[in-house]
């Protein structure tokens, strides 16, 4: 964006989520940076992003992802966990960016450091869409190793999303540690049964 510049792309990922934390991840990539299949990661497959991160993790100059818990998400809310996030991943970083380019419309001021909000940024920028990526799949992975210890949710599929599945299963099983208490978890209509 800017020529000369240290720049970091910051995204987040599981802020719709009903289980798991929130990930996010700042990413610097080099100077003149090409790679034309990185786009923003929800377009892409699961296989295909697993691909980019490993030229992600070994290209960028520095990368950090962070994360904040369901206990941290239902006291900040999920937007403040979502920008605590994004601070832990930049205070992370090896180097300090000189401008921090923010995928959406919501960001605080990390230290003294400028930045910029970019609607629909991980299609516009090769650091958000980098950080998008990172975001995803440490969040995946994260979400999978939970499904084995809670196969009942339908985590390794799902994500900790709100789908049909992972409702029933909580109308059925009620909710575990890992679930976000401030969320709406079932759909109103549904009675509590725990």
């Amino acid at each position: 964006m800017h020529a000369g510049v240290t720049e970091a792309g910051c995204d987040e990922a599981g802020r719709g989520c009903l289980a798991g934390p929130v990930y996010a991840a700042a990413v610097i990539l080099p100077p003149g940076f090409r790679c034309d299949q990185l786009n923003d990661s929800k377009q892409l497959s699961e296989r295909k992003r697993d691909q980019l991160r490993v030229v992600i993790e070994q290209e960028a100059l520095s990368y950090a992802v962070a994360s904040c818990s369901p206990e941290e998400i239902d006291r900040l809310n999920i937007l403040g966990a979502s920008i605590e996030a994004m601070h832990r991943a930049l205070r992370s970083l090896g180097l300090i960016p000189q401008h921090i380019l923010v995928d959406g419309n919501r960001f605080l001021p990390y230290e003294q450091i400028p930045h910029s909000c970019v609607i629909k940024g991980d299609g516009k920028y090769m650091a958000i869409a980098a950080a998008s990526i990172l975001a995803k799949t440490w969040r995946d992975e994260q979400m999978r190793e939970l499904g084995r210890l809670f196969p009942q949710y339908g985590w390794s599929r799902n994500k900790g999303y709100p789908t049909r599945e992972h409702r029933e299963a909580i109308r059925i099983h009620g909710i575990t540690p890992h679930h976000r208490r401030s969320f709406a978890l079932l759909e109103q209509q549904l009675p509590i049964g725990f």
